[in-house]
């Protein structure tokens, strides 16, 4: 081809004077085609055509310069040395293959009569890179949730989500977006990115936090002999949390009331009555609230006879 052929020209230019040159009836350069070498970013891509006799001079090159004459080195990329130059092999490698490494090598030989070329195609594969991920989301139940994954890699890598923990094999994407419309707080979780060809996979996770209003599990009732400890306890599902607070009719309950303690431990509220009296008989309530609601629960206590 067109490249071959200029290459040829330089080396015949470089060639030292008094060499002799091909008369007009020889054949032209020797031209001969390789199998496409395929190696990975990142690796040691080493580069090898055969001699013969009566070589004058010898090259490897690549789409725009001269990488080895000879034994003398013409690029200046520290990556690429000689290994092996004699009568039967010219061998340079390139060490740390990257992307930009990729296209038509040239080992160009000039002999004493013609020159000739050996050419071949590196193609370079990159492992899987997740470039752009949703970052971790915090929505209201009911909204409408899109999570984006994008990678680079070659070959172009698959994309796919699944729902990691909990695991949910029904919830799952082969694309690099996963849509759920009016999400459930039974979709919150962490949800898992993989990208993958025939090198090597690539995976990040994203969290999806959902949040929603409380819910309070029914009051049990309860019965104090006077004078004993009495227990009344509440228990609130929510995210974010919800707090408490303890009403006797109308009237707040506060944790410094003589005899009296509230404690709250994540989605649990315990009030407890340390001595109780004829006058603490009666109806609570229990209320969780957050930022998106409340939800209330009652509560007897009432009198235990020995």
């Amino acid at each position: 081809n067109n490249t071959e052929v200029m290459w040829v020209g330089i080396l015949l230019f470089l060639l030292p004077a008094g060499l002799p040159v091909r008369s007009q009836g020889e054949s032209q350069s020797d031209n001969k085609q390789m199998d496409n070498i395929t190696v990975r970013q990142g690796e040691t891509l080493f580069l090898s055509c055969s001699q013969g006799d009566f070589v004058t001079h010898t090259a490897w090159l690549n789409r725009s310069s001269i990488l080895y004459a000879g034994e003398d080195k013409w690029s200046v990329d520290p990556r690429v040395s000689l290994v092996t130059l004699n009568q039967d092999e010219f061998t340079i490698k390139i060490e740390d293959v990257d992307l930009a490494d990729e296209g038509q090598y040239i080992c160009a030989v000039q002999t004493s009569s013609r020159p000739r070329t050996t050419s071949v195609h590196i193609i370079v594969q990159v492992p899987p890179k997740i470039v752009n991920l949703s970052k971790d989301l915090v929505v209201n139940e009911g909204s409408n949730v899109t999570l984006m994954c994008l990678a680079n890699g070659k070959p172009e890598p698959a994309i796919g989500w699944r729902m990691l923990s909990p695991s949910d094999d029904s919830l799952s994407s082969d694309s690099e977006v996963l849509e759920i419309p009016f999400i459930s707080r039974y979709r919150a979780g962490v949800y898992e990115c993989t990208a993958s060809n025939d090198i090597a996979v690539d995976t990040q996770t994203v969290e999806l936090t959902v949040n929603y209003p409380p819910s309070v599990s029914d009051g049990r009732d309860v019965g104090v002999t006077l004078g004993q400890r009495g227990v009344l306890q509440c228990e609130a599902d929510a995210v974010p949390e919800a707090d408490f607070e303890w009403y006797r009719d109308d009237r707040r309950i506060f944790s410094d009331f003589d005899g009296i303690e509230i404690e709250d431990a994540g989605g649990f509220s315990k009030l407890t009555f340390f001595n109780v009296s004829e006058a603490d008989y009666g109806n609570y309530t229990c209320i969780a609230i957050n930022k998106l609601g409340s939800a209330n629960t009652s509560i007897i206590l009432y009198g235990k006879f020995q």
